[in-house]
């Protein structure tokens, strides 16, 4: 990957860690309020790596030099990227930011919220996953690969990060929002072969944050381009079903926390009104909020100057009475 001050992933070990874990992968380190560490998912490299080798890339989509704005592509080695809370609350995140499955925006869907929650208390985790359509031999499934194997890597650190086990939530956006909700409801589908002792621990999230997430694989509220590169166009209703998270609802899902705009012309806000009619028929917990303005990818500078920006402070007071914090 070329490296300029425009094209850089920030991420890799702070000289102020203090966790032994294995190598990781390493990224440039710039600026402040970062990552301050990352953590490799698989210590022997991803699974069913493509025939094409990827060369990882780092986009920087914004034009205004004060607020970066990069996505990802081409992932080949899936991190978790770390915001440590200088108070810890004994809680964690696992964020997987959006994309369309096209791309990974780690700034505006990952990063920014990676900061707001650990200034607040949580251990953060940002997810860099590998995308469904480089290769990869798990196809469809290796987004939830990823998501599955974090949430227990994760658990796996939960000594190392002052954090308890119990009390680690999935937050998510767009078609990363589409990722949390497989993975609440498909937690304990088996996507790959146990790599090391942390794969025997649970994958389920404590409870599930979808943001204007994609749901529904099927015309017409599928997002065109996420099922597209997720199954693509000439997909089964099998193939739909099963990778439309409103209909794995079961009984172990956990509570959901579901946001959308009613104007959103890109993921239509009846995706998150089918989740929570799924959740309702099966007795599970959720809470929705409707806003009539929002459109779509509203992170939080952009939500600044409207009623939606209210939205991670609803978050936190729900999270509250789900014992999360």
């Amino acid at each position: 990957m070329k490296i300029n001050r425009r094209n850089l992933l920030v991420g890799a070990l702070t000289s102020g860690a203090t966790y032994k874990l294995s190598a990781q992968t390493v990224t440039p380190l710039i600026g402040i309020a970062e990552p301050d560490q990352s953590i490799d998912l698989w210590p022997h490299g991803a699974p069913g790596q493509p025939l094409i080798r990827l060369n990882e890339t780092v986009i920087e989509r914004s034009e205004n030099p004060a607020l970066m704005d990069r996505a990802v592509v081409a992932i080949s080695q899936p991190r978790l990227m770390v915001f440590r809370p200088k108070v810890v609350n004994g809680a964690a995140v696992l964020i997987t930011p959006g994309g369309g499955y096209q791309r990974v925006v780690v700034d505006k869907e990952g990063y920014q919220l990676g900061r707001w929650l650990s200034a607040r208390g949580f251990t953060v985790f940002v997810l860099l996953y590998r995308l469904p359509h480089e290769g990869w031999a798990a196809g469809a499934e290796v987004c939830l690969s990823d998501a599955q194997r974090a949430m227990r890597l994760i658990r796996s650190h939960a000594k190392d990060y002052a954090i308890d086990p119990e009390r680690v939530a999935s937050m998510d956006f767009s078609a990363g929002g589409h990722l949390c909700a497989d993975l609440a409801t498909r937690f304990d589908t088996k996507t790959y072969s146990a790599v090391d002792s942390a794969d025997e621990l649970s994958a389920r999230p404590s409870v599930a944050a979808p943001i204007y997430p994609v749901i529904s694989m099927s015309s017409p509220l599928a997002h065109a381009g996420s099922r597209k590169r997720l199954i693509g166009n000439d997909a089964t209703l099998a193939l739909e079903k099963l990778h439309s998270p409103h209909l794995n609802v079961t009984e172990k899902t956990p509570p959901f926390f579901l946001i959308h705009a009613e104007d959103d012309s890109s993921v239509v806000v009846e995706n998150s009104l089918v989740m929570r009619e799924a959740l309702k028929a099966k007795g599970i917990a959720v809470e929705m909020h409707l806003f009539v303005q929002g459109g779509h990818g509203f992170g939080l500078p952009e939500a600044r100057a409207k009623l939606i920006a209210i939205w991670p402070e609803l978050f936190l007071a729900w999270a509250k009475t789900q014992e999360l914090i």
